[in-house]
């Protein structure tokens, strides 16, 4: 990941002038299209770039602290970034993206394969549940950043099990979570917790709460 950070060919803007052609060309045709089937384009690799094994999308949520949140407020309020389908493309979205440790008030990014939505109801997350670890103020950025590498690398070893990462910016501190499919699995759990403890290098008092959706929801 490190090594193609700044690696960006450029190669999706040499043929520019082409695509505004073809893109022009394509909005005529998809407007003369009956509604029903025209479709939102598949998030695919660019030529020679390096494929992650599942599309990522990013989101950004921000509330007023003390108002109540409902599903449905909540779902209104969150707001899509973007999908990437390759490491490239991970980079040319969080290279312009605020850090966390820059945001301000309540707000939280979150990173979820395509398709899962950042909701505890969504069919991949209601029956799951999170590792929670709260920072103090100023670790949020380099946590955040170790945390979704190690996602998006592949490192927990746990097959399908991980939905996604939040880090979640409050007033007296931060907080970052890993959020799973299983929450009654717990060898799947524990192998997740003790990656999150190596790959963020917690020191070994760190508290971490393993917190179920039902819960949440409760």
């Amino acid at each position: 990941f490190t090594r193609l950070k700044d690696d960006d060919s450029g190669d999706h803007d040499q043929n520019e002038e082409n695509n505004t052609q073809k893109d022009g060309e394509k909005e005529k045709n998809d407007r003369e299209k009956p509604q029903s089937t025209t479709k939102r384009k598949a998030v695919v690799p660019g030529p020679a770039e390096h494929p992650l094994q599942y599309n990522y999308t990013f989101w950004y949520s921000r509330r007023t602290p003390g108002r109540p949140t409902s599903s449905q407020s909540y779902e209104q309020n969150i707001k899509q970034i973007g999908t990437f389908a390759s490491v490239e493309q991970f980079w040319r979205f969080y290279s312009h993206m605020v850090r966390p440790g820059d945001l301000t008030g309540h707000s939280d990014f979150h990173l979820f394969k395509e398709g899962i939505k950042p909701m505890w109801e969504d069919d991949a997350n209601k029956n799951g549940g999170k590792w929670i670890i709260r920072l103090r103020k100023g670790l949020a950025s380099r946590c955040w950043e170790n945390l979704i590498l190690a996602m998006l690398g592949e490192q927990f070893m746990v097959g399908e099990e991980i939905c996604g990462a939040v880090v979640s910016v409050r007033f007296q501190e931060d907080i970052i979570s890993i959020w799973n499919k299983t929450a009654s699995d717990q060898a799947t759990t524990a192998r997740i917790r003790d990656t999150l403890r190596r790959v963020l290098n917690l020191p070994p008092n760190t508290i971490m709460e393993y917190k179920t959706h039902t819960d949440s929801i409760k």
